[in-house]
């Protein structure tokens, strides 16, 4: 199995859960999250004068996929989230060990 984590833009978020939903692949965790990466923030101007946001609004989407599918998973997000500008975001893929759903007790790749 595989954790993949994607650090996307938040209008982008239903987009990518209707994608998602598409291919079959529903559960997800999705967290607000804060960042910053090669852009470093961003300078904007009020009324009294520059200021700069450090750290930028961002959505962290997890999923947990077999390893069949991870890679679907990875084209779907880059499909729907990729506008070309700095700020798209990062996908991290992780292995997982194991999973075990609370009710029952199962575990394995069933309980995804």
């Amino acid at each position: 199995m595989k954790k993949i984590e994607a650090i996307i833009r938040s209008e982008k978020l239903d987009e990518l859960r209707e994608a998602l939903d598409a291919k079959g692949l529903s559960s997800m965790t999705v967290t607000d999250v804060r960042g910053r990466g090669a852009q470093k923030g961003i300078t904007l101007e009020w009324r009294v004068g520059e200021y700069t946001v450090e750290f930028l609004p961002k959505i962290k989407v997890e999923i947990i996929v077999n390893d069949q599918q991870a890679e679907t998973v990875i084209k779907i997000i880059t499909g729907v989230c990729q506008t070309g500008n700095i700020g798209d975001g990062k996908i991290f893929v992780l292995p997982v060990e194991q999973a075990v759903r609370i009710r029952t007790g199962e575990r394995g790749e069933q309980v995804v």
